[in-house]
């Protein structure tokens, strides 16, 4: 079993639920072959910074150093039809909009406190683009190098299995 027939079979087991493009690419598979958003590097950098309000660097890298970014603008291009990618991408600009009107400054600028504010506020005022990004930043991290690695426990070279290894307190889980 690879990496991402664990992912998939683990997001079943614990009772989550990855949308089925995101899944996909978790895979590696494309699933848009016809027209795609072009992002652009100001667009990439808002979402590394959204996505570090999400999973923000504590003990571990956060996910905007490892990269979840690029996660989230290959599995919206590859994955999600055009007019997905369009809505996606106009909630990332409303919440840009919004943090210039309410601070007079654009979300990458903001401080950390008024940044955790304005992801506070999308929550409610557009939960479908949160949701979505929630969702894409949180598998972007959990499969990367850094999220399998340092916020997962992680053994390159597994041994027997053991179904009920005890946890130590404060251990973290284990990365497939």
């Amino acid at each position: 079993m690879n990496r991402r027939e664990a992912v998939q079979r683990l997001s079943l087991l614990v009772g989550g639920v990855l949308s089925p493009p995101v899944l996909a690419g978790v895979m590696g598979q494309v699933l848009n072959t016809g027209e795609s958003v072009m992002t652009t590097a100001g667009q990439e950098a808002l979402l590394a910074e959204v996505a570090d309000v999400i999973i923000p660097t504590t003990d571990t890298p956060g996910a905007k150093a490892a990269g979840a970014e690029k996660f989230i603008v290959r599995v919206m291009r590859d994955c999600f039809v055009k007019d997905d990618q369009d809505k996606f991408y106009a909630g990332l600009a409303k919440l840009d909009a919004d943090s210039k009107t309410r601070f007079g400054k654009d979300f990458t600028s903001l401080s950390a406190a008024d940044k955790i504010e304005m992801v506070k506020q999308t929550m409610s005022t557009d939960k479908a683009f949160f949701l979505r990004m929630k969702e894409l930043t949180t598998v972007g991290y959990f499969t990367s190098e850094i999220g399998a690695t340092q916020a997962l426990e992680y053994l390159p070279i597994p041994g027997r299995f053991d179904g009920s290894a005890p946890y130590k307190p404060g251990q973290k889980a284990w990365a497939i």
